[in-house]
């Protein structure tokens, strides 16, 4: 496996201090430096497992890596969309063709945030709006862990984690209030480039 396709981890748009109240310093910096440090440095070491299982034609642990890799890899792919989903001015209700097809896929927005608060209040790990290519609408997702529960071939548009390191520090068992929180600072304009990206392929 080459150096140059190891992935590392990216820095955060903002500062750590910048999304408070909503999300504490203390949280971005062990959330961003510890936890998604430690999806990318897992994802890499079972790449090399794989890999050199490859190259000397062993494979009894290749099962277990392969696991590692999708729960890695969709842990430092959702980590790396959820910081970019948010921003100390963000907040409000989308705009554009994304908050046109929020209404039309839900119904209103308020039909769409309800639903969403609901994922997110279910999930065991992401609440995600997803935009689906085969039935070409919008979907939102309660996923399990990084990878249990998503729907094969969707493009996540919008990502909020709600694992409790994302949270108990600052509101204890209180997720509701983070999840408010979270629509304090959502970047709805990265979640319209995505929404555009993917459109773009599949219509």
């Amino acid at each position: 496996m080459s150096e140059s396709s190891n992935p590392e981890l990216p820095p955060l748009p903002y500062d750590y201090d910048a999304l408070e109240p909503s999300i504490s310093e203390q949280v971005l910096e062990w959330h961003h430096d510890t936890h998604h440090q430690s999806y990318v440095d897992n994802l890499n070491a079972a790449e090399e497992s794989l890999a050199d299982a490859r190259e000397n034609g062993e494979f009894s642990g290749s099962a277990a890596a392969m696991g590692d890799v999708t729960h890695n890899t969709g842990g430092h792919y959702l980590h790396t969309l959820f910081w970019e989903n948010m921003d100390p001015n963000g907040g409000g209700e989308p705009g554009g063709e994304l908050g046109d097809r929020i209404e039309e896929d839900f119904g209103s927005y308020e039909g769409w945030k309800g639903e969403f608060e609901a994922a997110a209040g279910a999930a065991g790990g992401w609440a995600l709006l997803v935009y689906d290519p085969v039935a070409k609408q919008l979907r939102n997702v309660p996923v399990d862990k990084h990878d249990q529960g998503a729907l094969w071939g969707s493009n996540p548009i919008l990502a909020l984690d709600v694992w409790e390191h994302s949270y108990y520090y600052d509101y204890g068992p209180d997720r509701g209030s983070f999840i408010d929180g979270f629509f304090d600072v959502v970047n709805w304009d990265k979640a319209a480039e995505e929404y555009d990206k993917v459109v773009s392929r599949h219509e």
